[in-house]
């Protein structure tokens, strides 16, 4: 039995379907999902994506590519320009899906980001293969290796030495800052360079008609092989849970010790609350009459927009959040998914996504801050929304008690934690009930939409 719908939740479902006859997953809210919901959260018609709205790990997952989804009503639409990264001059850097094309464009920093790049992106599937697994001997040592000499530096250490500009500085602080860790931080350079290889080799794509639509693919799957779910389902006390052999929790370390009678002993619980939790996030989306007005042009053609100036922006913007204070010019990612997708938006209409960080639990409205950023490399902005809705960190906790204090990442992703969460262990997802796991993203490889951490935590148990 799987308690959560979440990706990983519903891949450690399919799993467990492949070696068990009877496997049921429950749900506490109305709708499968977890971090992959969308609905109308300004004017009816337009669509919005709650959490993940765009999803290069998704199309990357070695486990997903298993399941041939596209069978299941799932399109992947692929923008040709993954991201932008505009500046206030009017001009931008991009990663667009050539390696070549993005690196014509660096001007005095070609040579060095092909250099560094195009390794990675020859081998983009042994590395994935490594890299999104629990800890162990690499299967591809010499790769990883090179991986490991580049990834494990701080991200200002790789562009410090690697490259002269300041924009391609920038460029890469905002890759490296989905991480949600200062940027002086060590291994902080390995997020930079996965997310710059997924946008050369399967893309930052998002879904039509929603993130939502990912969920049912995955629920489809699940329930065609004779899967059951149930939704509505609250599970607070060991009471809730039907019999079943074994139980799969697609939850965090809080949530799993809150759930009475489970039978965990004293010291796996002290355990589990050392666990650390990151910043949360202040969540935002658009009904547009318009597309947004950027100033440079190739803004228009990308999915994904990074808004921060400069390294040192956005580096100052990461620390005040770590440091518990709310950032007066926060970093900000932001999606643009009707410009690819129009059935996100009624006939001329467009949706707009972003967030920004903030401190973990923070109820900062950051609406105006947000605004004003996007105003900078998009005048006219605030002239083109039609409706708009706020989401505190404090507000996505209240929506998905997974995001603990408005983490979205199910838990800080520091070097210490990366491999050795919820615990430092063989078996991160066996807890210390023998028919008790865990499989949400506080497990191994820890966030993202690969649903990998179910699916580990189900042949944990299956071995």
């Amino acid at each position: 039995m799987i308690v959560g719908s979440g990706p990983n939740g519903l891949a450690a479902a399919i799993t467990l379907r492949r070696r068990f006859t009877s496997v049921l997953l429950v749900e506490a809210a109305e709708t499968i999902g977890g971090g992959v919901r969308s609905k109308a959260l300004t004017l009816p018609g337009f669509v919005h994506d709650v959490c993940s709205a765009v999803q290069p790990l998704s199309l990357a997952s070695p486990f997903f590519q298993q399941l041939d989804l596209p069978r299941y009503g799932l399109e992947w639409i692929q923008p040709e320009v993954p991201l932008a990264h505009p500046f206030e001059d009017g001009s931008a850097l991009f990663l667009h899906r050539s390696l070549e094309i993005t690196a014509d464009a660096m001007g005095k920093d070609s040579k060095a980001y092909k250099r560094l790049l195009q390794p990675f992106v020859d081998h983009e599937k042994l590395l994935l293969a490594d890299i999104l697994k629990p800890l162990h001997f690499p299967d591809h040592p010499f790769l990883m290796a090179r991986f490991a000499f580049h990834g494990l530096r701080s991200l200002r250490s790789l562009v410090e030495t690697q490259f002269q500009s300041d924009r391609t500085h920038a460029l890469f602080a905002g890759l490296a800052a989905h991480a949600m860790i200062p940027l002086e931080k060590p291994a902080t350079a390995a997020f930079g360079i996965v997310m710059a290889t997924l946008a050369h080799t399967v893309g930052w794509p998002i879904i039509k008609g929603g993130s939502q639509k990912l969920a049912d693919a995955l629920a489809d799957c699940f329930q065609s092989s004779g899967g059951e779910i149930i939704t509505s389902h609250p599970i607070t006390a060991a009471s809730d849970l039907p019999k079943a052999a074994v139980y799969f929790f697609d939850v965090t370390p809080r949530q799993l010790v809150n759930i009475k009678g489970l039978g965990l002993t004293d010291g796996y619980c002290k355990r589990l609350a050392r666990f650390r939790y990151g910043p949360g996030v202040c969540k935002m989306d658009w009904a547009l009459k318009e597309p947004i007005p950027w100033k440079a042009d190739v803004c228009r053609k990308a999915g994904t927009v990074h808004l921060g100036g400069s390294l040192e922006e956005i580096a100052v913007s990461i620390r005040d959040v770590s440091a518990g204070n709310v950032s007066p010019a926060p970093y900000i990612i932001l999606a643009q998914q009707s410009l690819f997708d129009p059935s996100r938006a009624p006939a001329g209409g467009h949706t707009a996504w972003a967030y920004c960080h903030v401190p973990q639990g923070s109820a900062a409205d950051m609406s105006a801050l947000i605004e004003k950023k996007i105003e900078r490399y998009a005048p006219g902005f605030r002239e083109v929304i039609l409706a708009k809705s706020v989401l505190s960190a404090a507000a996505m906790e209240q929506y998905n008690a997974n995001y603990v204090g408005g983490d979205i990442n199910g838990g800080l992703q520091d070097l210490s934690q990366l491999y050795a969460r919820p615990i430092a262990s063989l078996n991160p997802y066996r807890t210390s009930a023998k028919n008790i796991y865990i499989c949400s993203s506080s497990t191994p490889p820890g966030g993202g939409v690969h649903g990998l951490c179910g699916y580990h935590a189900a042949q944990s148990a299956c071995i």
